[in-house]
């Protein structure tokens, strides 16, 4: 199995239908040793049956990147109950609701900041602290989304701390490539996760990325789940810094498609009424 032997930290699953969780499946299955977080005691409840299902209910912590000395304890627990680690995945992103939502001009500096710090810095801060138990060869593995790159209506203060996530990837990856680890991210397609539940008009985003995708639908955590392991994995050995999309081919349209019927006219591919 391609990750038999293997040992990592997965850092923020939410429950069964998060990309994390779809990750940490992949993984498993090729023979993965996973040890899970959660942020709070209400999330424990959904990460520990999950835990179990991959047989790592004796290797999940609590870590909340925002308070410096959990991730300082989750490194003494990992260490002492897994000793090295082989990889690293962090799926972790908060913005408060009023960097959500109205004006983008009209976001407050402490909805950035907080954001900033939960959604990025704790990617640096994470893997600073690890560091020492990873082992040679390591891979890090962070998540993202298309409007890190683009304008995305309702996305926000989220897409500024995306873009600035990616960038973190990039500049992560040439400082510990001498180290031998490799940092990488993840570019989903929409999916409906419990993060998504707070971006307006979701499902419009949903539709209309199945309708303009080249493939023609949405991805799902399966697929991103196995483009992650592959990026966790020795089969990736020469490959970091990478955005790679998993999202059906959205990244690359310019436009919608159109098409046009038997007597020539141009029809639009779908016009949101759907």
């Amino acid at each position: 199995m391609i990750m038999k032997g293997k040992k990592g930290v997965i850092l923020g699953v939410a429950n069964n239908k998060s990309i994390a969780y779809g990750i940490a499946k992949a993984c498993a299955e090729q023979g993965a040793e996973i040890a899970f977080t959660y942020l709070n005691d209400s999330l424990k409840k959904r990460v520990v049956p999950i835990a179990e299902e991959f047989g790592s209910s004796n290797f999940v912590y609590p870590c909340d990147v925002s308070n410096p000395d959990e991730i300082k304890a989750l490194k003494e627990s990992l260490e002492k109950d897994m000793g090295q680690i082989d990889f690293i995945v962090h799926s972790i992103a908060f913005a408060p609701k009023d960097g959500l939502t109205g004006r983008f001009y009209d976001i407050p500096k402490a909805s950035f900041d907080i954001a900033m710090d939960v959604s990025v810095y704790s990617l640096i801060e994470v893997v600073r602290e690890l560091k020492p138990i990873m082992s040679e060869n390591a891979s890090v593995l962070t998540l993202t989304y298309y409007g890190g790159a683009k304008y995305i209506p309702n996305y926000n203060l989220m897409g500024v701390a995306k873009a600035a996530l990616e960038m973190t990837t990039k500049y992560l990856a040439e400082d510990l490539g001498k180290d031998g680890i490799r940092v990488n991210a993840i570019s989903a397609g929409p999916i409906k996760t419990l993060a998504a539940a707070g971006i307006g008009e979701f499902r419009f985003m949903l539709k209309w990325n199945e309708a303009h995708a080249p493939l023609k639908k949405n991805v799902t955590t399966t697929e991103v789940g196995n483009s992650g392991m592959y990026l966790l994995s020795d089969l990736s050995s020469a490959v970091t810094g990478e955005i790679h999309y998993v999202d059906c081919g959205y990244n690359i349209m310019g436009m919608p498609a159109t098409t046009f019927d038997e007597n020539g006219k141009q029809k639009i591919a779908w016009n949101g009424d759907n």
